[in-house]
């Protein structure tokens, strides 16, 4: 049996049986949608236990997504954006697969750079300017007294 796949990046794609769905009354939209019907979805995914997480990928959305997951290691991602539930379910998905790419991307490392020698020199004659100003100060002050 073939199973559906959510496709987070060229290395990973998680298996649809993987996320389970809740609908619940929505705040947004609607008309009387709002009052009858459950359009509000929220799409679970338990990172803890899932097996297409190796145990890096695992760790780092742990760690970058800490405050949408649960203590139990689930990430809840919430839409009520459209006035259907079907039209919730994709746009939960989609903010799903949003996450996942934005909490496993590498972060380029840093280029190491070098003050510039011009800049160096205007910062220290604008020290040495100051400084003079305060002797000149002080120098005044104990010649008036």
């Amino acid at each position: 049996m073939n199973s559906v796949r959510v496709r987070v990046n060229e290395r990973l794609s998680i298996r649809e049986e993987e996320l389970s769905f809740a609908a619940s009354r929505s705040s947004g939209p609607g008309g009387q949608n709002v009052n009858k019907l459950n359009t509000r979805v929220t799409l679970y995914f338990d990172v803890a236990n899932s097996p297409s997480l190796s145990e890096d990928q695992e760790r780092l959305i742990l760690s970058r997504l800490a405050t949408r997951i649960s203590k139990q290691g689930v990430l809840s991602v919430v839409s009520q954006r459209h006035r259907s539930q079907s039209a919730n379910r994709e746009a939960a998905i989609e903010r799903f697969v949003e996450l996942l790419q934005r909490a496993l991307e590498q972060a380029r490392p840093r280029k190491k750079t070098r003050v510039p020698f011009a800049a160096r020199q205007r910062r220290l004659e604008a020290k040495t300017r100051r400084s003079r100003l305060k002797q000149r100060r002080s120098q005044k002050a104990t010649g008036e007294e």
